[in-house]
């Protein structure tokens, strides 16, 4: 019997995580999806203002009321990340507990928020019983402007609202650290169906074993039929050395295709790394292998299928 799915999606004010979150509950057939600012609210009635003031203040503005400001008075973002997880600290006691009903009760549910902060969300605790699955979203500071005031302006929040970008920028800046902190997927939201397909890449269990034989020069190649065409992933390497009785394994956990970019990209920049990467593939006689993933069967089938007809699959002699 499949465990609970518990899927929490944060993020700062206007990457888009409502749309994201919709998505994904109707791709895995949630009916239940919970937003942490009704929670909040939940625990405003029951904290006031005088015993909890940041609670009763904005994620972006709640840093105005904290006591020690002075201790901040030359790093503003440090008073502005200070006073988000001061108020978001008092939300995350009661999801939690919506977490441990949601499990008791065998219910799926997703929740969404800038509430859910990494690092001060034990999950670790759920882990057992549900097959729980953290991201924060985030995206490039342009399109995460153009997006917040877009959002700012259809729930009519705009004027003092839109003043607050540079603060929710800094929040965004944070959860995102948080999140590689405490090894939690960060997804940069590019458009919609790019980001469900990683999303459920990591959700859904659509993985199998590849033994590849490419070089180094075949690796842009390799991650750009698995990231970019399919919306795979593709975790670990093991290499096969001559001489050595087990593998050579690597623990990589490769989603994002603008994180593979910059990767293939210090690699042709830095003679040293190029070098070093290409004497292990040499060594193993460029033949390595890899969990392909991809956010359904039939991707799955088309990487494989397409990773063949590239002659990229390696296939030992009779």
């Amino acid at each position: 019997m499949r465990k609970p799915y518990v899927i929490l999606i944060g993020s700062a004010s206007g990457i888009g995580k409502s749309t994201i979150s919709s998505e994904i509950a109707k791709e895995l057939g949630i009916k239940h999806l919970i937003e942490t600012d009704f929670i909040r609210e939940i625990v405003r009635g029951i904290i006031g203002p005088e015993y909890a003031p940041a609670l009763h203040k904005s994620s972006y503005d709640a840093y105005v009321t904290l006591k020690d400001k002075n201790r901040y008075e030359s790093n503003g973002e440090a008073l502005i990340s200070a006073g988000f997880e001061e108020h978001a600290s008092f939300v995350i006691p009661a999801i939690e507990k919506v977490i441990k009903r949601a499990v008791d009760d065998f219910d799926d549910v997703v929740i969404e928020g800038v509430h859910l902060v990494p690092g001060l969300l034990n999950i670790k605790k759920f882990q057992e019983d549900a097959a729980i699955h953290f991201f924060i979203l985030t995206a490039d500071e342009e399109t995460h402007k153009e997006r917040f005031v877009k959002r700012a302006m259809k729930i009519k929040r705009g004027g003092k609202h839109l003043e607050y970008f540079k603060e929710n920028r800094i929040i965004n800046n944070y959860l995102v650290k948080q999140a590689r902190d405490h090894h939690v997927p960060v997804i940069n939201n590019l458009d919609l169906d790019n980001t469900k397909k990683r999303m459920l890449t990591i959700i859904r269990e659509n993985c199998t074993e590849l033994v590849l034989q490419h070089t180094v020069d075949q690796l842009e190649e390799v991650t750009h039929i698995v990231l970019n065409k399919y919306g795979g992933r593709i975790v670990d390497v093991s290499y096969f050395l001559p001489g050595f009785g087990e593998p050579l394994k690597r623990k990589v956990n490769v989603y994002d295709p603008v994180e593979a970019e910059r990767f293939i990209t210090l690699i042709k920049k830095n003679p040293k790394r190029r070098k070093d990467l290409q004497g292990l593939y040499e060594l193993s006689n460029n033949i390595h292998s890899n969990q392909i993933c991809a956010p359904d069967e039939e991707s799955l089938q088309n990487i494989i299928e397409e990773l063949e007809k590239r002659g990229l699959v390696y296939h030992p002699e009779p």
